[in-house]
């Protein structure tokens, strides 16, 4: 599912729908207004909403009940989701992508607010989880943009797991976030040279 049109970016810019695309997406189990305003802390009303407004952009679709036809089942309308910006004036992207970086903050928070909970108790050991984060500037051309694109989401789908309903023993649920963007302090970001004395 890739995402182009301006309207339907600017109908994701809101943090519990970025939430449910991620849950869906990632996980590819459908799930319901009720379970899915639990985990982001709306109304199933609410939820229902922002699930209908989703269903309108084509980001998520009704699932099959599994017995009680009065919870309706939601989930992701494709494996893979991706927002491409074509460059548009309004820039909704941006709003989006705002709402992705505060979750990814939150995280980070939350992750260092157990952590020193654990240390608090005397536990000096980072647990089970830690974070990564890494930074590279690269120089690349428009078709080694596309093929790095390509080969992370190719490596990140090898992780995917083979039945959503069986988490291996052991596994922790981790966030990732990847981007790519031009850099504004590079040689590539100064004008180019008129070649006038």
């Amino acid at each position: 599912m890739e995402i182009t049109d301006p309207k339907a970016i600017r109908a994701l810019a809101h943090a519990a729908r970025l939430e449910v695309i991620s849950e869906l997406y990632s996980t590819q189990v459908s799930r319901t207004a009720t379970e899915l305003a639990a985990q982001t802390g709306l109304t199933p009303s609410a939820m229902s909403y922002h699930l209908r407004a989703l269903q309108k952009w084509g980001i998520v679709v009704p699932a099959a009940t599994a017995g009680d036809a009065r919870e309706r089942r939601w989930k992701a309308a494709g494996t893979d989701f991706t927002i491409h910006s074509l460059g548009g004036v309004a820039s909704p992207e941006l709003a989006v992508l705002d709402l992705e970086l505060d979750a990814y903050r939150r995280r980070v928070l939350a992750y260092a607010k157990t952590r020193n909970e654990r240390r608090a108790s005397g536990d000096t050991s980072d647990g089970p989880s830690s974070v990564v984060l890494a930074s590279n500037l690269l120089y690349l051309t428009p078709d080694q943009r596309a093929e790095l694109t390509r080969r992370v989401f190719d490596l990140l789908r090898d992780y995917d797991l083979e039945d959503p309903d069986h988490v291996p023993e052991g596994a922790e649920r981790m966030a990732t976030m990847w981007s790519m963007i031009p850099d504004d302090r590079g040689p590539a970001a100064a004008k180019p040279a008129t070649g006038k004395a």
